[in-house]
């Protein structure tokens, strides 16, 4: 979607390499082949709308590795949370999960990564007047659904996001203890499968024992970690449905960990699902860096789960 000059809005001064619009996501359209969508990192997603009092599943900027440039063609209030991208505004530098105002004419610019690979541009009231596909914006460039066009697309330079004017600062604020600390090596839960019990013992043990390399294949639909070759009796099976997380092991024994973007069915064994949290952190780590699966039951994740969405 386009605005007049006269209407308040974002425009895009500079792309950067990856930068897309994300609301919670598209759901009850899987059967269609259709998948999800939305934040990578729903963690940082949720806590950028929530500073700003947006509803849940308000549409939200992602933006990936940096190079973003906008200009503010109308004052409102904003929130930056996620990776440390280097954001400043008119040259000064943002503090991260904190709202601050936004006026008409400031320059608003991401670098590149300093902590973590992906960050949030949220603003009070999200962007009116975008219309959802499939009953959400969320982007998905490999279906062509969704974002600001409706087709999938990626921010362009010259783009103008409507924007909600709004003069009153949010009276919000988020503990320190809530902001995660990226540059530590993450204990990503696991709630382990059925096929769990066709891997060999010895294959377990390394799994929740050995750290994880993130590989250079990653993106938005999943995330190769390498390591101990895994094996598995159960080869081949039959497709089924896959979860946010779903952990396959394909035969060459390195786990994929499946994301917003996945493919709606698959094949291959899997040691378990990582929890929507764990996906979130999973999200911000670069190649290279190091990870590390912990085995978590299905309550205790469920009760980490309900009280992250009660705050948010």
């Amino acid at each position: 979607m386009t605005c007049t000059s006269s209407e308040p809005s974002l425009e895009v001064i500079q792309a950067g390499p990856w930068a897309s619009l994300q609301d919670a996501g598209r759901f009850g359209v899987r059967q269609l082949g259709v998948t999800q969508g939305g934040p990578a990192d729903l963690y940082a997603w949720a806590w950028a709308n929530r500073l700003l009092g947006n509803r849940w599943g308000t549409e939200a900027i992602e933006i990936l590795l940096g190079g973003l440039q906008l200009e503010a063609q109308g004052k409102t209030w904003a929130c930056i949370t996620g990776a440390d991208l280097g954001a400043t505004l008119d040259g000064q530098p943002l503090e991260l999960w904190q709202p601050f105002p936004l006026h008409k004419g400031q320059h608003l610019a991401f670098g590149t990564p300093r902590q973590g690979l992906r960050a949030y541009l949220a603003v009070a009231g999200g962007f009116p007047g975008l219309k959802p596909v499939l009953g959400s914006l969320a982007c998905v460039t490999r279906e062509h659904l969704g974002g600001h066009r409706r087709e999938g697309q990626l921010l362009q330079q010259g783009d103008q996001l409507p924007l909600h004017e709004s003069a009153c600062s949010p009276p919000r604020s988020l503990p320190r203890p809530v902001i995660p600390d990226y540059k530590l090596t993450p204990e990503l839960a696991l709630i382990p499968g059925a096929q769990i019990r066709h891997f060999r013992g010895r294959s377990l043990f390394q799994a929740f024992n050995t750290p994880w390399q993130v590989d250079q294949r990653a993106d938005r639909m999943g995330i190769r970690l390498t390591g101990p070759k895994l094996e598995c009796k159960e080869q081949p099976m039959i497709s089924e449905g896959i979860a946010l997380g779903g952990v396959q092991v394909p035969t060459d024994g390195q786990p994929f960990v499946l994301l917003n973007d996945r493919q709606t069915i698959g094949g291959y064994p899997r040691l378990g699902t990582l929890t929507p949290l764990a996906c979130s952190r999973l999200a911000q780590c670069a190649p290279g860096s190091k990870v590390i699966f912990q085995a978590q039951g299905l309550d205790q994740a469920q009760r980490e789960y309900r009280s992250f969405l009660q705050n948010c």
